[in-house]
């Protein structure tokens, strides 16, 4: 079976991420794989010593379609992947599936129409896209989490952050700096209460974003608010953290949750998006209304003043998180291309 892979992302966020585990798992599993991705993707560079994977060069949605590409089968990662698969089925006849990561409806445009409804599956990776899909009446819809990534964390990098804040209780927060999506004004507006409740408690944000100058400016007169920029080895911090924060206003699932979860680190977070589907209120951590910084203030002390319910969570995360596994992952799309394959 040889799988080809659409990313043409120009960053690297979670879908990326997602991207990158799922063909590590399937390349252990001796499957032969493209990636057809931007010439400057950070994708070719995390998965260069990936064995059984090339790389085609594809800059946009009518780039990289060629003889040498071709394959049993076509998996897109994004939305512009989703209209190259589909293009790349117009040529070569190759079906195709997607993955759907966000949790906004898809656009009812002729090209979307077209590309989501010709798909041999459209997957989901939380029950509210799929929702979003089924209602759609297009192609068969499946479900497929979002996985953690194994992180080993450098001792002496989270001892040195650690000691950097040794007075405080620290509540972290990772994400692009986009509150529309993100939500950091949620957090920066409880971040305002906590200052004369509990200045005890220092919040950190990690990342960067279009919102960062914006963020900034707006708290700066929170001096229990830290900047900390976009780290590369984020796995080294997050297990200085006391505790995690997540308002965001939307997501597709948010994979971010499991590393902070593999960590010990308990959670609170915003019922919003396919977050339900991995933080189950008061068993993996706390669900709060989205969009509410007096909701979300009244979870990060509750967790404050309970260091009971915060192992309580810990350990009923560390129990949730054997169904996220880029091995399961790798596994349930393999069944996906079987079926479709054998279904031709």
């Amino acid at each position: 079976m040889k799988v080809l892979h659409v990313n043409l992302a120009r960053g690297f966020r979670g879908g990326e991420r997602q991207t990158e585990l799922l063909i590590r798992a399937l390349s252990d599993l001796d499957i032969q794989q493209v990636l057809a991705c931007r010439p400057d993707s950070p994708l070719r560079d995390r998965l260069q010593d990936t064995s059984g994977l090339s790389f085609c060069d594809a800059a946009g949605q009518l780039s990289g379609h060629s003889l040498k590409a071709q394959a049993d089968i076509v998996h897109a990662h994004e939305a512009k992947g989703v209209h190259w698969a589909w293009l790349e089925h117009q040529l070569n006849k190759t079906p195709y599936i997607l993955t759907r990561r966000v949790d906004t409806p898809v656009k009812t445009k002729w090209f979307n129409r077209k590309s989501y409804s010709a798909a041999a599956r459209n997957v989901a990776i939380s029950n509210l896209i799929a929702d979003h899909l089924k209602q759609r009446n297009w192609s068969r819809v499946e479900l497929v989490p979002s996985v953690m990534a194994r992180m080993s964390a450098d001792a002496s990098v989270t001892e040195a952050f650690r000691a950097e804040f040794a007075d405080k209780f620290i509540l972290g927060h990772i994400g692009a700096l986009v509150d529309k999506h993100k939500g950091q004004r949620i957090l920066i507006e409880a971040a305002g209460r906590l200052k004369q409740s509990h200045p005890q408690i220092q919040i950190l944000f990690f990342g960067k974003g279009e919102d960062e100058a914006a963020l900034k400016a707006e708290s700066a007169e929170l001096d229990n608010i830290s900047w900390m920029g976009f780290k590369s080895n984020i796995g080294d911090y997050i297990p200085g953290l006391d505790l995690f924060a997540f308002p965001s206003r939307n997501e597709g699932l948010g994979s971010t949750l499991f590393d902070v979860m593999n960590a010990g680190v308990p959670i609170v977070a915003a019922r919003a998006g396919g977050i339900p589907d991995i933080i189950h209120h008061e068993k993996t951590g706390l669900l709060v209304p989205a969009e509410n910084a007096e909701a979300l203030y009244d979870g990060i002390v509750r967790l404050y003043e309970s260091e009971e319910l915060r192992q309580q969570l810990v350990a009923g995360a560390h129990k949730h998180l054997v169904n996220y596994t880029p091995e399961v992952m790798a596994q349930s799309y393999l069944k996906i291309y079987q079926e479709i394959l054998s279904e031709r």
